[in-house]
């Protein structure tokens, strides 16, 4: 080749001369099914397009996660051409891919139908089977527009270029702050369009490349996420690099299903979402009350041990302490609409605890000898969550966070969120939770208070006590509050999914707000630094979290009922009500069935209550002062001695088993 008919690429990490005219998938030699795609200079692209002099080119394979994000958003593609095809007067929303899928969003005249959803799937097939190309075209603004005239979303799409990511959730799919493209589906052999779609790309190769997937279900979602702008249908699916990754991946949600905490918490009596009440406000019953009271009570024992006193503060304030800590300019979306009592005067229910908390800090003069000063309350705030989002106890309206705020000198700041961390990380093993890694929140560089000195230095401090964890460490950019960046705990349950767990904020900004001081040693006035850390999270969503790890079947020393009592007949009930006051008096939550039901219907109803101890009793039992032990897994060892079932039970409640 000479030198005007070659290009110097990076081909995986090896310098390489190529034509002219190679593409990203002749570079990379794809077969366009296990790379479906290039990334170039970082960026992702087709296969088809062609490369400049001095890029670098790695392959991006279907079961990567940029694969599988490709895959899923061309899957989405294919759904919206089959629901045009099926209903013509369909207008098309946004369609991006998402965790573990994709979904897009039509405006129709009536719901889908789970018939509609059998033929929008058949459709895809047929759509998949023809091996339609996904070509990607440049078009101008006026071009786009006359192309998508009976596209009223893609229109405005158009018309908030550059601003779309933050006008509407998963746009930047659609459009970015350059050039505008559209994708074509062309047929394989006649070479005519078969659909476009508004798109910046990329896509697989042809639509054959689709190995695996599925459409899940429907729901209603309001354009751009607007409850004034018009409701659309919204179509989730999954797609998958192979059958066996989908199969695996529905038995997963099938398993998740079975542990869905909403589901759980009616079936063992736990919690309501009473509608008298309203959306995200939830009651716990006597059962999940019994749970709550020993997490609560355990978790005020660990904080005791650790220094922590103990404050409390009420559920409404005047508007001007959200004003004065710049909640109302940055969080208002988020707090319910004011009351206004007292000739006028406006009072909201508290979103957060931490400006009463300073109030409480500076009620009187602080001494350096005080600090860290760790403040801790049960604190229940509101928060006014948009209807589509509130999900059972995870995402409420109304809920208690175990919010804590240590106040210490920088000089202090280090060693404390190191101690700290250490303390979140061993609570939450002792709830069981054992996998875990930490996620590095930086500061939104159009979001934030304070200066970027101060942002640097808590960031910096923040980074170094994550890595003493020795636990992977990932970055959210972007990702803090307006006040400061955060270390959140990012926990797996049982099946492998990843919850937000304790966040931890180191915050500069608000004792600099409410004018915070204490005293030096010197006897100059200092300003306190201020960590803000919530350990569950909230109570509720942490509850929530255990019921689904545990799949409702708690360890004994959280279980509401730790061990039941099953008399063969009617005549050992007084015998194992004996039983059951020795364990009362070792602070066992146990009962006896004593109901009319035959014995093995009372074992069925105590396994359906995930009961961890079943104590049967029969006249031999009796004669040899024993029970006979029935576990929560249906395993069975008969003849204990009373002593020694009342010492089994009391040892795996106080060893936290």
């Amino acid at each position: 080749m000479s030198a005007a008919s070659e290009l110097h690429i990076t081909l995986a990490g090896t310098p390489r001369a190529v034509a002219a005219t190679t593409t990203a998938g002749q570079a990379l030699e794809a077969d366009g099914r296990t790379v479906i795609a290039a990334l170039v200079n970082g960026e992702p692209r087709d296969l088809a397009r062609e490369l400049s002099d001095g890029d670098t080119v790695e392959p991006i394979a279907i079961d990567s996660e940029q694969g599988r994000a490709i895959l899923r958003h061309s899957t989405a593609h294919v759904l919206a051409q089959a629901v045009q095809e099926l209903f013509p007067e369909a207008k098309l929303g946004i369609g991006p891919p998402v965790e573990n899928g994709f979904y897009y969003d039509f405006d129709v005249a009536e719901p889908f139908t789970p018939a509609d959803l059998k033929s929008i799937e058949k459709k895809m097939q047929q759509i998949i089977k023809q091996g339609q190309r996904f070509d990607r075209r440049v078009v101008s603004d006026d071009d786009a527009r006359a192309e998508l005239a009976t596209e009223p979303y893609k229109l405005e799409l158009i018309g908030l270029k550059g601003g779309a990511a933050e006008a509407a959730e998963g746009a930047s799919a659609e459009v970015g702050t350059g050039e505008l493209t559209i994708y074509d589906n062309i047929h394989p052999r006649t070479g005519e369009q078969c659909w476009k779609d508004l798109c910046r790309g990329p896509h697989v190769p042809t639509t054959k490349v689709v190995p695996a997937f599925k459409l899940m279900r429907t729901a209603a979602a309001y354009w751009r996420g607007k409850e004034t702008n018009p409701q659309l249908q919204r179509v989730y699916g999954t797609a998958w690099e192979n059958k066996d990754r989908l199969k695996e991946y529905l038995a997963f949600l099938e398993e998740a299903e079975k542990r869905d905490h909403r589901k759980l918490g009616s079936e063992l009596d736990l919690f309501s979402i009473p509608d008298e009440i309203g959306s995200g406000l939830a009651v716990f019953h006597p059962r999940g009350g019994i749970i709550r009271r020993v997490m609560e009570d355990y978790s005020r024992k660990r904080h005791e041990e650790s220094g922590y006193e103990f404050v409390y503060s009420p559920h409404a304030t005047k508007s001007a302490l959200f004003e004065k800590s710049g909640h109302l300019d940055w969080y208002a979306d988020g707090m319910y609409p004011p009351m206004q009592l007292d000739g006028g005067q406006d009072y909201y229910l508290k979103p957060m605890n931490c400006p009463m908390h300073n109030l409480i800090f500076d009620a009187r003069g602080r001494s350096y000898r005080e600090l860290p000063l760790r403040m801790f309350e049960f604190g229940t705030v509101y928060r006014y969550e948009k209807s589509g989002v509130v999900h059972g106890l995870t995402r409420a309206r109304g809920f208690t966070q175990d919010d804590a705020h240590i106040y210490c000198t920088r000089e202090q700041m280090a060693d404390e969120l190191d101690s700290l961390l250490t303390f979140v990380l061993e609570l939450l093993r002792d709830y069981g939770l054992e996998d875990f890694y930490l996620e590095l929140s930086t500061k939104d560089p159009e979001k934030y208070v304070g200066d970027d000195a101060s942002w640097d230095e808590a960031t910096d401090t923040l980074r170094r006590a994550a890595e003493k964890q020795g636990l992977e460490l990932v970055l959210d950019p972007g990702g803090a509050a307006f006040y400061g960046p955060k270390i959140s705990v990012q926990a797996k349950d049982a099946i492998g999914r990843t919850w937000q767990m304790s966040t931890i904020q180191l915050d500069f900004n608000l004792p600099e707000r409410f004018d915070l001081e204490y005293t030096a040693a010197d006897g100059t006035r200092r300003r306190p630094v201020m960590i803000h850390r919530a350990l569950f999270g909230s109570i509720e969503r942490f509850f929530a979290v255990l019921l689904e790890h545990y799949a409702g079947a708690f360890p004994a020393w959280l279980a509401p009922v730790q061990a039941v009592g099953i008399p063969i007949a009617d005549e050992h009930v007084p015998y194992l009500q004996e039983v059951a006051a020795k364990l009362r008096a070792e602070g066992i939550r146990v009962e006896v069935d004593a109901g009319d039901d035959r014995m093995q219907k009372k074992i069925r109803n105590a396994q359906k209550q995930k009961v961890p101890f079943m104590l049967l009793a029969g006249d031999e039992d009796i004669s040899k002062n024993a029970v006979s032990f029935r576990y929560r897994d249906g395993s069975q060892n008969n003849g204990v001695p009373v002593e020694e079932a009342v010492a089994e039970i009391v040892t795996a409640v106080r060893e936290r088993r």
